[in-house]
């Protein structure tokens, strides 16, 4: 659906002019505050009896103007002095700060967005706002959520919930407090990030979620900040949660975080002694077919095994290209970064994995690895580099990085198969583990 802006902007200048001649003047007065016709779709609450509106979106998608909005058309009547559909209405931040300076009193915070007739007074010495037709609208901190205790609301705008950090006190606290009216309603603006109560929230039947990237907006961001960002997280998983406003789920107990990842994130890759590919075939082809790991991981070995660093360069991972596309694709990688070798996990192709590769390129240097052990007691090993911080990944990861963190102790807990990650391991197996536990054996004494 289109906004009413859009529609005006994409009509011919006949349309227009007699648009705005009909609407008269003290239409165009009330044109500019009319949020129904400049919104976008996520701006809009949706229709149907929800008790929770989640509108998760990245860094300047339209949030906190879409929550301001909401709050005025509950307060709001048809005229200054009518009463809204409700008129007691909490505003929760992570602090009384930013309740006042990005909800009351921010460019798209709620007297921004008002017009001059039903602009609400902000009363400073009791943190509240106040409207001509008698509502109210209260701003409380999530750092104390006990505040809550007492009040009673129709109403609530939250804003940043998946940063509070007393979040599930301050939500239960509310929860109690939303006891006015006939539909007590919620409306929470986040930028998403990997927290149980705002996964819980997402599965109750009674939430709503609307969602947008930062892109959705770039009519009113600067043309250099998108640039920018884009230039600098694109293909990232912090771009995935903060400019695409996607949430990263983290499987719990998983061997790799989030914020492990974004730990390890490095811009410039060092002159480096040795670089292999590493491949977890797919036995299957066509569209329904396993994906086809292929990973590229290089080293700096010089030194003992403690002061080796390793750095994930590319995720070639292919799907439903046959036996003869993985195997061009792999060599295609080696070629691409210069590896001394191929290694593959033969578990299920066998001497066909060989063969086929031989078939390709017959003088390729490769390796056949078997796994003796279950995914996750292989992975292991892996992730105590990362938590060391020896290893690093460049940009452009994410689907190899989502795999990742949802292997746990347990097994893996994603859809299908690991195989990005599997080559992974079998990568950085072959490039430190390996190799260190060769250096560690006793040397024998000759006599």
């Amino acid at each position: 659906m289109r906004s009413g802006a859009v529609w005006l902007a994409s009509a011919d200048a006949e349309t227009r002019e007699t648009f705005l001649d009909d609407i008269g003047e003290g239409g165009l007065c009330a044109l500019p505050f009319l949020f129904e016709f400049w919104a976008m779709d996520h701006q809009l609450p949706p229709e149907g009896d929800w008790r929770t509106w989640v509108i998760m979106g990245g860094r300047g998608a339209g949030k906190t103007r879409a929550g301001a909005e909401w709050v005025r058309a509950q307060v709001e009547g048809s005229r200054p002095l009518d009463p809204g559909p409700k008129s007691r209405v909490a505003l929760i931040g992570e602090t009384y700060d930013q309740v006042r300076d990005v909800m009351v009193h921010g460019d798209s915070g709620i007297l921004a967005c008002s017009p001059p007739d039903r602009r609400p007074t902000w009363k400073a010495s009791e943190r509240k706002l106040v409207w001509e037709n008698g509502a109210e609208a209260k701003a409380y901190s999530a750092q104390d959520p006990e505040g809550l205790r007492g009040p009673q609301f129709d109403a609530a705008w939250v804003d940043e919930l998946a940063k509070w950090n007393r979040a599930r006190d301050t939500w239960d606290m509310l929860q109690f407090a939303l006891r006015l009216g006939d539909l007590p309603q919620v409306c929470a603006t986040t930028t998403p990030r990997n927290v149980g109560l705002l996964k819980e929230l997402l599965q109750l039947p009674s939430t709503v979620v609307s969602h947008a990237p930062t892109e959705a907006n770039r009519a009113n961001l600067a043309a250099s900040f998108l640039e920018e960002v884009k230039a600098r997280y694109a293909g990232t998983r912090l771009g995935r949660q903060e400019l695409d406003g996607i949430l990263l789920a983290d499987a719990d107990g998983a061997l790799w975080t989030t914020e492990m990842l974004q730990a390890a994130r490095v811009a410039h890759v060092p002159s480096l002694d040795r670089v292999i590919v590493a491949l977890d075939p797919a036995v299957s082809s066509g569209a329904g077919s396993d994906e086809c790991g292929i990973v590229v991981v290089g080293a700096q070995t010089k030194g003992p095994p403690q002061d080796w660093r390793a750095f994930v360069l590319e995720d070639c991972t292919v799907r439903g290209v046959g036996p003869t596309g993985w195997a061009r694709a792999a060599i295609a990688a080696m070629d691409r970064h210069g590896a001394e070798r191929l290694v593959a996990e033969v578990n299920q192709g066998g001497q066909l994995v060989e063969e086929v590769i031989r078939q390709v390129d017959p003088l390729v240097p490769y390796k056949a690895v078997h796994a003796a052990r279950g995914k996750s007691a292989r992975a292991e090993p892996v992730a105590a580099l990362y938590e060391q911080g020896r290893v690093r990944h460049v940009r452009g990861l994410v689907d190899l990085e989502e795999q990742m963190c949802l292997m746990t102790p347990r097994g893996y807990e994603g859809q299908g198969s690991p195989d990005r990650l599997d080559a992974l391991v079998w990568g950085l197996h072959e490039l430190m583990i390996a190799p260190a536990a060769v250096y560690r054996q006793p040397r024998l004494r000759v006599l």
